[in-house]
């Protein structure tokens, strides 16, 4: 079965590829609206439906649900499936209208709240990253190349080099970042490019931290199976594993997607200058 599930995720990722690459070279509308304070354009609708279309057309209604960033409705969580397919048709929508090139698309299909396979595709560098549970991660071009991958490592924590956000940010966050010895960072949108800048070895480390908002379950599940089925490790700054598919999609608190080397270590003072930081706040 998960073979053809692969089989089938990655067709879709290309083609909902190809639907945004054409509005992201203006041969549409893209048509901007507000929803809920982040953009929405034609092309997140647009490769939603296209999505939902392809999988629905192919699987069983009763086995697996739907988890999509633009048809969610509050109360309808979590889905009683066995199986139910995350999906961010067009992760970094802001990154996409100001033509950064950093947008990405998510799918990832859970099982009891946790990621057994994803597609993370990279459309302006025409690029497929997928993995399965156990089965490891690849990178596919569009012109059929595969290659697997892994991580690579680093020694010290403190020569590790480090991806965040350009937009998710505010004082403490920033207050964060300059008490960390990780000096090197890089900025990138979509959680999805954030990601594979780390499987191609631009960088160690991804840092979230929630502001007045957090990311959802579509911005995080399909990257974290390609990111530790390659090796590296995505949790809580407390070690636990994100779940997916409950009650609240929000995911609240802090995250950290490493290579794997100091992870337990990194998070673990990550959480010390967090807990000074807010103490001295209180004060």
């Amino acid at each position: 079965m998960m073979d053809g599930l692969l089989e089938l995720a990655r067709s879709v990722g290309w083609g909902a590829a190809d639907i945004l690459r054409r509005y992201y070279r203006g041969e549409f509308d893209l048509d901007i609206q507000k929803a809920h304070s982040d953009p929405v354009t034609a092309a997140d609708l647009a490769a939603n439906h296209y999505i939902l279309e392809r999988l629905q057309q192919e699987l069983d209604g009763e086995q697996f649900g739907y988890l999509s960033e633009e048809t969610f409705q509050p109360g309808l969580t979590p889905y009683p499936q066995p199986y139910v397919w995350i999906i961010d048709p067009l992760d970094g929508t802001r990154d996409f209208i100001q033509k950064t090139g950093e947008y990405a698309i998510h799918l990832a299909l859970t099982e009891a709240g946790r990621p057994i396979l994803s597609v993370v595709v990279w459309p302006e560098q025409e690029i497929l990253y997928y993995a399965t549970k156990g089965g490891g991660s690849y990178a596919e071009t569009r012109s059929g190349e595969v290659r697997r991958l892994q991580v690579k490592e680093r020694d010290r924590p403190e020569d590790m080099r480090l991806v965040i956000s350009r937009s998710h940010r505010d004082d403490r966050f920033d207050a964060l970042l300059k008490r960390l010895p990780q000096t090197e960072q890089t900025f990138v949108g979509s959680v999805g490019c954030k990601i594979a800048t780390i499987l191609e070895d631009r960088a160690e480390l991804y840092l979230s931290l929630t502001t007045k908002s957090a990311p959802k379950d579509w911005d995080l599940a399909a990257p974290e199976l390609i990111l530790t089925e390659a090796g590296g490790r995505f949790t809580h700054f407390d070690l636990t594993p994100i779940e997916y598919n409950r009650t609240d999609v929000a995911q609240w608190g802090g995250f950290l997607a490493s290579t794997g080397q100091a992870h337990d270590r990194l998070c673990d003072s990550i959480a010390q200058i967090l807990e000074e930081l807010d103490s001295a706040t209180d004060s």
